[in-house]
């Protein structure tokens, strides 16, 4: 919205139509769905990684345990559990953030539709529409 000063200095006038606030809202969802996409697909091959890594020891493992004692055995036990409670915890913190991230989308749409009721309810209204007519033809 613009906002210019009267004459005297005494107040604001402020101007515009609404479609501002439509507009920045439409970009903040956006940098929101892109910020968590960008996230969950880091994190996501993050995870990938870590469980392949755990994956290949473990194979190791069951690949030489026959020729192994048992001290060696308890270690690489050890180790493998290590591991396991790093990918659990890996997990753990991927969970959250996913949480945290639809937590943050959830209020942004919230604060559209109480900004914007009825065009919220006109889109909501046009896609019950198109999804009938989608699945009507089937």
């Amino acid at each position: 919205m613009d906002t210019t000063n009267t004459p005297l200095g005494t107040g604001t006038i402020k101007s515009g139509n609404g479609s501002d606030t439509a507009s920045a809202a439409a970009q903040a969802t956006r940098g929101t769905f892109n910020e968590m996409k960008g996230t969950a697909q880091r994190s996501a091959a993050t995870l990938r990684s870590e469980l392949s890594g755990l994956k290949n020891d473990l194979d190791a493992l069951v690949n030489r345990s026959a020729s192994m004692s048992d001290d060696e055995l308890t270690q690489a036990h050890a180790q493998l559990m290590a591991k396991f409670s790093s990918v659990r915890y890996a997990a753990k913190g991927i969970a959250s953030e996913a949480s945290r991230q639809f937590n943050r989308g959830m209020e942004t749409t919230t604060g559209y539709v109480k900004d914007k009721p009825m065009q919220s309810v006109a889109v909501a209204v046009g896609t019950g529409l198109l999804l009938g007519l989608l699945f009507k033809r089937r």
